[in-house]
């Protein structure tokens, strides 16, 4: 039987909250956490060591909780959805995982567009998983963009008198947003391709690596990345594919673009699958090692860009 909120509720119960203090978020996330451990439910908690030192000050048993450290475990979509499933086969049996989360954005400096992804995602992801997932944002960091996408991901949200209610502003249907260009993009880019095979692709991006200082493990990221991007637009775009090259001192992006729709589900990349030959592994692995990836669609079609260096 599944306590609290969740109470009847099947696989993932996707939550968010807001706070604008330190108060705020201890009165949102301490009856959420002590809740689970008095209801003898796994509780884990992922987030950055200022709310973990206020945690471990408010709840009643901090040792009955499970401290994930954030920087670890939440570097990368991939790699937080990867530690979930970890641990969620270590709780197996268990009537309901209790997790509460701090999500990286670029309040705390960290992209935000594959984490907006990844909000969308959580609940397909673990959509047979017992579990009640808690994400508090902090209104004094959380962009104004970061808010109404939040909004729009989570199912459910604590009101402002700490009610679990029904989120009115969420939104089953999800399209690919539009992804606003880069800062090196500002310049015209080193190489500009349309219609070339891999092969041609990978000697360009090569080349333009030449200039930036990369170890050998980003500058060969980079070209596998391109190489893949290109192989699906071309097995599942729509033509012509252009492929575009940046470079700075530290950094190289490539923008591949197509006139299709681009992938079905804000999952592509986030998980692997072998649901098709040629995108899947190769797309995920991309998002495991890119230091960036962004998806969007704009007039010009579909776009991934990626990017590797500081």
């Amino acid at each position: 039987m599944r306590s609290g909120a969740a109470q009847g509720h099947v696989g993932y119960f996707h939550e968010a909250a807001f706070y604008g203090s330190d108060d705020d978020f201890r009165s949102v996330v301490v009856p959420f956490l002590d809740g689970g451990v008095a209801a003898g439910e796994p509780v884990v908690v992922a987030c950055h060591a200022a709310n973990e030192r206020l945690i471990r000050d408010a709840v009643a048993d901090p040792s009955a909780i499970v401290f994930l450290h954030g920087d670890e475990h939440y570097e990368r979509p991939t790699e937080a959805i990867l530690a979930l499933r970890k641990l969620f086969a270590e709780y197996a049996g268990a009537p309901q995982i209790r997790v509460m989360g701090d999500v990286p954005h670029p309040g705390v400096g960290a992209s935000w567009d594959w984490w907006a992804r990844y909000e969308v995602s959580i609940t397909e992801v673990f959509a047979e998983v017992p579990v009640w997932g808690l994400c508090p944002y902090d209104l004094r960091t959380a962009p104004p963009r970061v808010v109404a996408d939040v909004l729009s991901a989570h199912p459910h949200v604590v009101a402002p008198d700490g009610a679990h209610v029904p989120n009115e502003s969420y939104r089953s249907s999800w399209t690919w947003p539009e992804v606003p260009p880069t800062g090196l993009e500002a310049d015209p880019p080193l190489v500009e391709l349309v219609d070339p095979a891999p092969a041609e692709a990978r000697r360009a991006v090569t080349a333009a690596c030449a200039g930036a200082r990369l170890s050998r493990d980003e500058v060969d990221d980079i070209v596998y990345a391109a190489s893949e991007a290109v192989t699906n637009a071309q097995c599942h775009g729509v033509p012509p594919v252009r492929v575009r090259v940046w470079a700075g001192p530290t950094s190289v992006l490539v923008a591949v673009t197509d006139r299709g729709e681009g992938p079905r589900s804000p999952v592509a990349g986030l998980v692997p699958t072998d649901l098709t030959t040629t995108a899947g592994v190769g797309l995920w692995l991309t998002h495991r090692t890119c230091r960036e990836v962004l998806m969007g669609r704009d007039a010009e079609g579909y776009t991934i860009r990626l990017t590797v260096g500081a």
